[in-house]
């Protein structure tokens, strides 16, 4: 089955006005729409466009919570026994920076959420770090021309290097040379807790960071966060990580620990169905500094970009080791005027022909551009930009072509079990 499914953007600050209202073809109503969620997360379920061919299920957890077995087939379970969907996709539009945040791994998740309902912390108390026993590993695809973002510690020498240049022999930043000297985990905690001249320290590095005549994208990085986020210890912090741009179609995959924060552009972000968020600032939300530099992974690794498997002609696929979730981008051409087949078409491949999507399990699907069909074992839809679709398991792989109209384009994201 095919099942129509939509949502309402959750209105988070931080959000674009436009973009999500853009791809979707609706009304730009002035409020900022930030992310739109596509699955069954009790967060903000998605809505089943006609629920009467799931017997009146209103929202996708309402279907699966009474047809598993329709629904989801043999998917995983939760620590209860209860089938779930293993992902939650989002359509994310950031117009101003997301909070500075890292997530558990499978093990801190556990013990933390364990810790917190023994300790009878509410679960929708603003002081709630642990919403659920799960990990929330998560990859991002720009949609965007550019999508901008920081993402895990850099070597300090780099980061050394940005804070000489922002000193500019001024000696006001000694005491972070200086704590940089004693190590980067120790610097984080001194930032954090706010110890002796952590907090003069981030008002000079605001300061001369918006005089630095030539900055590097980590110094203009500061600026703008100083400008958002007066005072806060993630401005510094974001000196001692790599700032990076992702270009249209490339990706990251942050797992557990990686320290980031996406700053402006339009994205699909592909993640565990969990709200196990630890923030570190940028941010009015609740700030754990305990637990946050309990889950940190302090290694300067390089930029975890994540480069996808090419499957045939125009679909690839993004899929992380060990996550149970993989990200398929099929992307195909229609047929020229004329109605022959677009140059480079052929079996699984691009043009008349179609992408052919491999599927895991059950899956959703979201249009990006143009029109498409998509072809099950069973059944047929067609969706159009902005519109998606949630697959049961029982499709199979599903084929994509695009809208047979002149010159016609079609790109598709499929999220499915892995």
């Amino acid at each position: 089955m095919f099942l129509g499914i939509t949502n309402s953007p959750r209105d988070y600050a931080w959000g674009s006005i436009t973009a999500i209202p853009e791809l979707l073809g609706r009304t730009v109503t002035g409020a900022p729409q930030a992310e739109l969620w596509l699955g069954a997360h009790a967060g903000s379920p998605s809505v089943v466009v006609n629920p009467a061919v799931v017997g009146g299920a209103d929202t996708l957890a309402d279907w699966i919570a009474a047809e598993p077995e329709s629904a989801l087939g043999r998917a995983p379970q939760d620590g209860d026994g209860t089938p779930v969907l293993p992902f939650l996709l989002k359509v994310l539009a950031a117009a101003a920076p997301l909070s500075l945040q890292a997530h558990p791994t499978p093990e801190q998740a556990r013990e933390g959420f364990a810790r917190e309902e023994a300790a009878g912390v509410p679960l929708d108390a603003p002081e709630r770090n642990y919403k659920d026993p799960f990990p929330k590993p998560e990859l991002v695809v720009a949609l965007s021309e550019r999508f901008e973002a920081l993402s895990g510690f850099r070597p300090v020498p780099e980061a050394v290097r940005d804070i000489r240049t922002i000193d500019g022999g001024s000696r006001r930043l000694a005491p972070l040379l200086a704590a940089l000297d004693r190590g980067l985990e120790e610097t984080v905690r001194w930032l954090e807790t706010g110890g002796e001249g952590a907090a003069s320290t981030v008002a000079a590095v605001s300061e001369l960071a918006a005089a630095v005549p030539d900055p590097t994208p980590n110094i203009a990085t500061v600026v703008d966060l100083a400008a958002a986020y007066p005072g806060d210890a993630g401005i510094v912090i974001a000196l001692l990580m790599h700032r990076v741009t992702l270009h249209a179609g490339q990706a990251m995959y942050l797992a557990a620990g990686n320290i980031h924060a996406y700053l402006d552009g339009l994205a699909i972000e592909l993640m565990a169905p969990s709200d196990n968020v630890l923030r570190g600032g940028l941010t009015p939300k609740h700030i754990d500094v305990t637990e946050l530099l309990r889950v940190l992974d302090f290694t300067a690794d390089p930029v975890p970009m994540l480069e996808p498997a090419p499957l045939a002609p125009g679909v690839d696929r993004f899929a992380p080791d060990g996550v149970g979730f993989a990200l398929v981008r099929v992307s195909s051409a229609g047929r020229p005027a004329g109605g022959a087949p677009a140059s480079g078409s052929g079996s699984g491949g691009v043009g008349g022909g179609g992408g052919v999507a491999p599927l895991g399990g059950p899956s959703i699907a979201i249009c990006t551009e143009g029109a498409a069909t998509l072809v099950g074992a069973h059944s047929t839809t067609m969706l159009r930009r902005g519109e998606a679709c949630y697959i049961t398991p029982d499709e199979g792989d599903v084929t994509v072509e695009a809208d047979e109209v002149a010159g016609a384009t079609a790109t598709v994201f499929i999220a499915t079990a892995a």
